[in-house]
Formats: structure tokens, sequence, C-alpha cells
């Protein structure tokens, strides 16, 4: 039986992909893998394209993290590998008003 390395590149290379699920930029979302509780961002996580699909691997124990296959009418997104999926959201604040004599 022959071993094939695959190589990989980082999380930012999925943002196009994800952004048609996600209205938030991924690639800063921070998780935690369910394999061996280390937290990092996306963008840091290893992708693998050669696949139908991607598939994100933890960069610390190589543990499957998320998938995501878009086959035209459907979209599948496994995303059991991750304890959670963290977002920053901006606290934008209103406008302020102003009147006008």
């Amino acid at each position: 039986m022959t071993s094939q390395t695959y190589s990989y590149v980082d999380g930012n290379a999925a943002a196009g992909d994800l952004s048609r699920i996600f209205a938030l930029e991924i690639t800063a979302a921070r998780g935690q893998c369910a394999n061996c509780g280390s937290e990092r961002h996306f963008a840091e996580a290893h992708l693998y394209m050669q696949c139908p699909g991607v598939v994100a691997r933890c960069p610390v124990c190589e543990h499957v993290l998320l998938r995501f296959v878009d086959i035209g009418h459907r979209t599948f997104l496994d995303m059991r590998g991750l304890t959670y999926f963290a977002f920053e959201m901006s606290r934008s604040k209103s406008p302020a008003v102003t009147s006008e004599s």
C-alpha cells in the first residue's frame, strides 16, 4: 500500500466558499478542536482542497474540524469536529441625531 502526502493551505483559502453560508468573516472566527481542545482562529486551520470540497484540520492534532461540500443544488457543512465556533461582533453605535434650526 502506498502513502500519499497531501499539501494543505491555511484557513484563509476557505473564505470564498464559506462566505456563501456565513455572513461574517469566517477566517477571524475562533474555534475549539473537539479532539485536543486547542483554541485557534479558523485562518490557522490546515485546509485540504484536493478532494471534492474542503476539509479543515486542526493545526495541532490534525483532527477533522470542518467539511464543506457544494454539489450545486445542495451544500453540506459538517462542523462536528469543533466544540464551538465564535465570531467577534462589532458593536456599532447608532448614528448621532442632529437637529437643524
